[in-house]
Parts: structure tokens; C-alpha cells; sequence
């Protein structure tokens, strides 16, 4: 007597087992792309008008290439923020990737001429933000996994 053994051909992967890089690397290159190609490594341009939206007061609200980079960087730090609740394996190695990109954001600041603008310091300021909510959440669900007897 024979009996059949039927392996799966594909592996299911595992819930919150996959890795993706720091989303806050998007407003970092966009702000580099920008100021290097666009503004020929002047930072001062941020504040130049992109479009201008009228309100019902009568007055125009005006949007800057600063402030729209500034939402794409809070909407990435939201979602970096809800990365953050995840408790997977790999979510340490996300962790020292959001700190390297931080070192990066601080050594270009304090370094790079064209990246001395309060739209890349705020974005920084993102990035830092990031680090710690991601450590501070890490902290505090390991802390809750471990029961003292």
C-alpha cells in the first residue's frame, strides 16, 4: 500500500513579516532631486508659489513647493508611525534603517549648503520623530510581553 504525499507549490507568507524601507526616504529624495536639478542648490526657492487655491473669505491661499513636500513628509511619518505598532521580526532592522536615514537627514543639514532650509530641517525634525516613536513603541509592547514573577 502507497500513500500520496501533495506538497504546496507556493508558500503563503507570513503576516507582517515583510520588509519595507523607511517611507520617509521619499520626501528626503524628492527634497534632494528638487533642490539640486530644479533649484540649482539654492534652498531659498521652497517658498516659491506653486499654485494658489481661493478661499471663501475672498483671500487666495497659497501653496509653496516647501509646504507641499512638508505634507508628503507627514503623511510618510503617519504611515512610518503605524509601522511602528508592529511587532514582526524584522521591525528592528526597520528601526536602525529610520536611524541611519536620521544620521543622514543630520550630516546633510549640518553639512550641505543646499540643504540649510527650514522645509529640510522639518523634515528631519520627521525623521527624528520617527527613530523615537518606533523605539518608544518597540520599548514599550516588549515590556508588556515580559511578566515578572
Amino acid at each position: 500500500m502507497t500513500e500520496t504525499v501533495v506538497l504546496p507549490t507556493h508558500r503563503v507568507p507570513r503576516r507582517g513579516n515583510t520588509f519595507v524601507v523607511p517611507l520617509l526616504v521619499v520626501p528626503f529624495v524628492l527634497y534632494n532631486i528638487a533642490v539640486f536639478l530644479f533649484f540649482g542648490g539654492n534652498p531659498v526657492n521652497w517658498g516659491a508659489g506653486l499654485f494658489s487655491i481661493p478661499m471663501p473669505s475672498g483671500m487666495p491661499w497659497a501653496i509653496t513647493a516647501g509646504d507641499l513636500l512638508l505634507v508628503v513628509g507627514i503623511v510618510a511619518l503617519f504611515f512610518e508611525v503605524l509601522k511602528s505598532t508592529q511587532t514582526a521580526r524584522n521591525s528592528i532592522i526597520e528601526h536602525m534603517f529610520s536611524m541611519l536615514l536620521f544620521v543622514v537627514f543630520l550630516i546633510e543639514f549640518l553639512l550641505v549648503g543646499a540643504a540649510s532650509s527650514s522645509v529640510f530641517f522639518l523634515l528631519m525634525v520627521m525623521s527624528l520623530i520617527d527613530v523615537v516613536a518606533g523605539f518608544t513603541v518597540s520599548i514599550t509592547s516588549a515590556s508588556r510581553d515580559v511578566s515578572m514573577n
